[in-house]
């Protein structure tokens, strides 16, 4: 795709006036003395961009519902919460609030000759919430009581599915029993895996769960008020502008290096990239600057670098509950579809080239990939042989160079993307291109952000809805037919096809209950073989996310694939 190098000098003087006229940044509070030794002259602080404007600091409320989700907004939740074990950079779990994670070698995850499990987990001596109340398996037992309750309105976690029991010996130590054997046991109560539910503050929320349980995620504990374990406290937050957070000097693992973490959000990724080069931002957090964007800022930012990452693909979505036109649910025209997408070109120019095309839903990064990947079908760009599966579907080409139905009516699909995304939004038009070239009259509609928070609207999309989605193993049980978002649910089911199989409802239940890894790999493989060859979403590319990096900043990297940026935001410096 071609540049052009009169477009950053613009963004330039607009960021020089963005931050000139923003607002100024608050001197850090006196803090508490931690075990830490107490910081000595100036405070050391970032500034963090995202693009969006985030309404909650829960990962699980900000991702309950298609398309509600805001780029960066989960690595807002680790920087202010923990988990009792989070994902690291090399999709590894460590220890946080526990003293480990179960696993066999270790005792702590025993199997037993009925296919029941135990895992027990020990929390670290002396840990606090933020306002200094102790943390203790009280909290993960009401935690347990929420993620239990199908009246919350939030998306469920399908790790309690598998659970008998869940029991405190006493303050320190936590014990679960599981009905059936569970592959993911050992991120119970973590960031680790998309629908988790982290720890929850008794002491906080008990009282409106019990007296007004409806209104309980409205509660302005989830954003402005809130309390969590994590590595920095909430100092202040300003809708539409920015958050501030502190170091926690009580945080489980240690004081953080930094002081202070500002976090900017930003409804434009023009105006992000105009601050960037006007030295207002320190890094970046979650998608938001495409590719071309941040190579082009890297080329003009003598004061920063890039670094890459494959971490998600770019996938549309079929409707397969209620779609307009009805033709969609039709397997043979998803496949005409498909195939009659340039998704190499779209490789090569939104890329550069740089990621493969997405022919499987496994990151090519997983060490399943090689595996698993030669076996899955493939539709190669071939859009004579989606005009011959069109035509045999009925359809026959007017005039107007248009497919038409019986009733001579235009075979017409929307193809519909949440906005504020400059990779989306272009691939969405480069998609809505490439049926309109094969006889479809095809329109791309980019939505407004505060429109697509509605979950109703964003579960029901007529035809077609692209999106950046994760597409590591851990993130499959969310195309179980029981996440379908629907009005009995309140709409907060992940799964954004709204596929219903129970054949495929089998596969998902079997492999998240095989934990010898041989047998765990082919489960996998029947899994991503069956999304492709009956195409319950259309992957497009694989994506290399690029994070922007301050020369000055230490320790941030570009955001993993099971994990965000934040991950390690305890060891954050700067020089």
């Amino acid at each position: 795709m071609p540049r052009n190098p009169r477009v950053f000098p613009v963004l330039l003087a607009m960021g020089v006036l963005f931050v000139s006229c923003g607002p100024s940044s608050s001197v850090p509070r006196d803090r508490e003395t931690a075990a830490a030794p107490a910081q000595q002259g100036a405070p050391k602080r970032v500034v963090a961009a995202i693009a969006g404007d985030p309404y909650t600091l829960s990962a699980k409320l900000n991702t309950s519902g298609p398309g509600s989700n805001v780029p960066g907004a989960d690595a807002l939740e680790d920087l202010v919460n923990a988990g009792l074990a989070n994902m690291d950079n090399r999709s590894q779990l460590h220890p946080v609030l526990a003293e480990a994670a179960p696993s066999i070698e270790n005792g702590q995850w025993r199997l037993f000759a009925d296919g029941r499990m135990e895992t027990t987990w020990k929390l670290r001596p002396g840990i606090v919430w933020h306002d200094g109340a102790p943390f203790t398996t009280a909290d993960l037992l009401f935690t347990t009581q929420i993620s239990q309750d199908p009246d919350i309105g939030w998306e469920h976690d399908a790790a309690f599915d598998a659970i008998e029991s869940v029991t405190a010996p006493d303050d320190q130590t936590l014990t679960v029993t599981w009905k059936r054997p569970f592959i993911e046991a050992d991120t119970l109560f973590s960031h680790a895996v998309s629908g988790r539910t982290v720890p929850l503050p008794k002491h906080i929320l008990e009282q409106p769960y019990t007296e007004d349980k409806a209104n309980l995620m409205n509660q302005p504990y989830w954003s402005e008020q809130f309390v969590g374990t994590g590595p920095f406290k909430l100092r202040s937050w300003e809708r539409g502008n920015r958050l501030i957070v502190d170091a926690n000097p009580q945080f489980v693992l240690g004081r953080p290096h930094l002081d202070e973490v500002e976090v900017k959000f930003f409804a434009d990724s023009r105006t992000m990239a105009a601050s960037i080069l006007a030295g207002a931002i320190d890094f970046t957090m979650g998608r938001g600057i495409s590719l071309e964007q941040a190579t082009q800022i890297r080329d003009q930012w003598p004061d920063g670098r890039m670094d890459l990452r494959l971490n998600n693909w770019l996938v549309a979505f079929p409707q397969l509950l209620d779609p307009t036109p009805q033709v969609v649910t039709n397997l043979q025209f998803r496949r005409a579809l498909l195939s009659g997408i340039d998704r190499q070109q779209m490789v090569d120019t939104l890329q550069f080239g740089l990621t493969p095309v997405g022919h499987t839903y496994l990151n090519p990064e997983d060490p399943a990939y090689a595996e698993v990947a030669p076996t899955v079908p493939r539709y190669d760009y071939d859009p004579r042989k989606s005009m011959q599966l069109i035509e045999e579907l009925g359809y026959t080409r007017g005039g107007d160079g248009l497919y038409h139905d019986a009733s001579n009516q235009p075979l017409a699909i929307e193809v519909r993307v949440g906005g504020g995304d400059d990779l989306t939004e272009k691939t969405t038009l480069a998609v809505a291109d490439s049926w309109r070239r094969i006889g479809i009259a095809a329109e791309g509609l980019i939505v407004p952000a505060q429109r697509i928070r509605d979950r109703e609207y964003a579960a029901t999309f007529p035809a077609f809805y692209l999106r950046q989605n994760p597409n590591d193993p851990a993130r499959l049980g969310r195309f179980r037919s029981a996440q379908i978002p629907l009005p009995a649910n309140r709409f907060t089911g992940d799964n954004s096809p709204r596929y219903a199989n129970p054949d495929f409802d089998t596969l998902l239940d079997r492999y998240a209950a095989t934990i010898p890894l041989p047998a765990r790999r082919q489960a996998l493989g029947q899994i991503v073989t069956h999304i492709a060859d009956q195409v319950i979403m259309m992957g497009l590319f694989y994506i290399s996310e690029p994070t922007l990096i301050a020369n000055r900043v230490q320790n941030v990297t570009a955001r993993p694939p099971a994990s965000t940026q934040a991950w390690n935001a305890v060891e954050w410096d700067v020089k």
